[in-house]
């Protein structure tokens, strides 16, 4: 992607603090094509130049024969480029060619020339039926579009295989962390992503995808988190999968920190619930400082907003 322009600059925000989308969808993809890691190669934000001409998704395919059967993958040649495009954004006609001009560029940059046009390919993703861009193929390029599965439309009559790609279209079954990188989930949907999270674990990295979700979904997050039939909290989850003990490994305090916060089994109550209260705050002066919200900080250690706040003066 280019530097970002007045529309991507606000993607989508809450309380003044623009929620990172790109990084949690480069989560996402990759969760997507977690079965073909060892044949993938996932680069973020790549820059083609010293400008400021990037793209955001770079997947390269390192192994030839090894077929993607993946549906939002099908089309994938040995190289892919991926625009993606937050809940609120849309793919225009102008960042369709963008994107098409970095795929030029990417092959005249190739010093060995091992790659032609033909074996790149083009996605673009969002969270809307691509209306504008479809009619501008269709009509002027005279190009064929199918919906050749479900939320995936393919373009034909390129020399680069090329899809359009609508999220919030995506079978929940298939494709779910796509399809929930959304700010219209509601509780149901955000306690079937906690469960899956919680059942990926340790292995999930999945850090900026749960920040953007929660930031994105704040209601719904606070509903999910009551309703009685929810198999794990929101705080477990975030402590399997490492999310919270990053931060407590930051402070300088960790040791007494988590060992007063953790120390149940040492007795003293009194000690206990001082050392709770300074494992609690000492997990949201480094959340905070690391640029999780207010409202996301407070969601995982139960202090209250003014004290949050107060911290993040």
């Amino acid at each position: 992607m280019e530097e970002l322009d007045t529309q991507e600059q606000k993607e989508h925000s809450h309380q003044g603090k623009p929620i990172q989308w790109h990084p949690a969808f480069f989560e996402a993809i990759q969760l997507e094509l977690n079965e073909y890691r060892h044949a993938l190669q996932f680069i973020y934000d790549y820059q083609l130049t010293s400008g400021p001409q990037r793209i955001d998704v770079l997947i390269i395919k390192k192994t030839a024969d090894v077929p993607i059967k993946k549906n939002i993958a099908a089309i994938f040649r040995k190289v892919n480029l991926v625009e993606y495009k937050s809940p609120d954004d849309h793919v225009s006609v102008k960042d369709f060619y963008k994107v098409y001009g970095y795929a030029c560029q990417y092959i005249q940059l190739q010093e060995n020339k091992a790659v032609d046009i033909s074996d790149l390919t083009l996605s673009f993703v969002e969270s809307h039926y691509p209306q504008e861009l479809i009619r501008h193929l269709t009509e002027q390029r005279k190009f064929v579009v199918e919906e050749s599965n479900l939320g995936i439309y393919t373009v034909k009559g390129d020399i680069m295989p090329i899809q359009l790609i609508d999220s919030r279209k995506l079978s929940a079954e298939e494709n779910l962390w796509l399809k929930e990188l959304d700010n219209r989930l509601n509780p149901r949907r955000l306690q079937r992503l906690t469960e899956e999270a919680w059942r990926l674990g340790k292995d999930a990295r999945i850090a900026a995808y749960i920040d953007a979700i929660m930031q994105a979904n704040p209601k719904s997050m606070e509903e999910a988190a009551k309703m009685s039939e929810s198999a794990v909290t929101l705080e477990e989850v975030l402590h399997r999968i490492g999310f919270i003990a990053k931060w407590e490994a930051n402070g300088e305090a960790r040791g007494v920190a988590i060992g007063e916060a953790r120390g149940v089994a040492i007795g003293e109550a009194r000690g206990e619930a001082r050392g709770e209260a300074r494992g609690k705050a000492e997990i949201a002066r480094n959340a905070l400082a690391e640029g999780a919200s207010v409202e996301f900080v407070q969601k995982i250690t139960g202090l209250d907003l003014e004290t949050i706040k107060a911290m993040n003066n």
